[in-house]
């Protein structure tokens, strides 16, 4: 399958690589010429626009930071929307507003162009390793066509429900992983100012009822001191700005949401926000006067 893919960042990149190992032609568009260079030496097409990537491709991913992103690549000056034709395809995996990839949407259904949203989970290190989940709203149809397609690039892709549902459960896992990684924290923090080692103690709980998948992502990288980013504090930013949009539209109560997005906002304060967001733990480092480490 011929396929187009605008935005070759941290995740765009790794992701795009691994549809071109799946034997797929990739046409590629980013403003960052090196990353291009890097598609093209993997054996990518290169494309000077978005536009370009349509007029190639009947399916185009879209992977950017934020709505307006999207907004930009697909229906700005340039954009996919001015070289797609009717029945092209955009399938935007950016993690954007839900209400914004309606908007979209309903502005690309005007040019008989269908979209899927489909944003991911699980970072850099499952977007190298092609085991993202990926959640998808959207017609049905479109989402059992490009199945196989999205597998490529993912772990578990699941059907949420009509175009947006895909962003509304990202908002929801982000919800979930930002609270789950400020417990990691909180608890790490308690037991090192309590005298115990926070490493033993992480062992001793990991298997219990308060293990997870986010524990064992980040504990470790917090008692190792390794906050090189996996996801950054200013994207995680990013979506619970976008979630207490979306929220407060639906008059949906998000109060642990509120107080992380509180906790991230100081660490951007202290200069954090290039950082993976386990640096959470500095929050509570700071406010305990101690530092979480064996």
């Amino acid at each position: 399958m011929k396929v187009g893919f605008i935005g070759l960042g941290i995740m765009g990149r790794p992701m795009s690589k691994n549809l071109v190992k799946a034997g797929h032609e990739v046409v590629v568009f980013d403003f960052n010429k090196d990353a291009v260079a890097d598609l093209v030496s993997c054996g990518a097409e290169a494309a000077g626009s978005g536009k370009e990537v349509a007029q190639k491709c009947d399916v185009v991913i879209t992977m950017v930071p934020n709505s307006p992103h999207v907004r930009a690549a697909v229906l700005g000056a340039n954009g996919v929307a001015e070289g797609a034709h009717e029945g092209s395809v955009v399938i935007d995996m950016s993690s954007i507003d839900p209400t914004e990839s309606k908007a979209i949407g309903a502005e690309l259904a005007k040019m008989g162009i269908e979209m899927l949203d489909a944003p991911v989970s699980g970072g850099e290190p499952k977007a190298i390793d092609g085991t993202l989940s990926v959640m998808v709203g959207g017609k049905k149809e479109l989402f059992d066509k490009y199945y196989d397609l999205l597998m490529v690039m993912a772990g578990s892709v699941v059907y949420v429900g009509e175009l947006g549902a895909g962003n509304v459960a990202k908002l929801a896992n982000q919800i979930v992983v930002a609270v789950n990684i400020a417990a990691v924290s909180e608890a790490l923090t308690f037991a090192k100012k309590a005298g115990a080692d926070p490493e033993l103690v992480y062992q001793a709980i990991r298997g219990g009822l308060a293990g997870s998948t986010v524990m064992d992502a980040k504990a470790p990288m917090m008692l190792g001191r390794n906050f090189k980013p996996g996801f950054r504090i200013e994207l995680h930013i990013k979506d619970l700005n976008n979630a207490l949009n979306a929220a407060h539209a639906i008059s949906s109560p998000v109060p642990l949401t509120a107080q992380l997005m509180e906790v991230m906002q100081f660490l951007k304060s202290e200069g954090c926000d290039k950082e993976d967001h386990s640096s959470i733990v500095k929050y509570y480092e700071k406010i305990a006067g101690v530092t979480v480490e064996s």
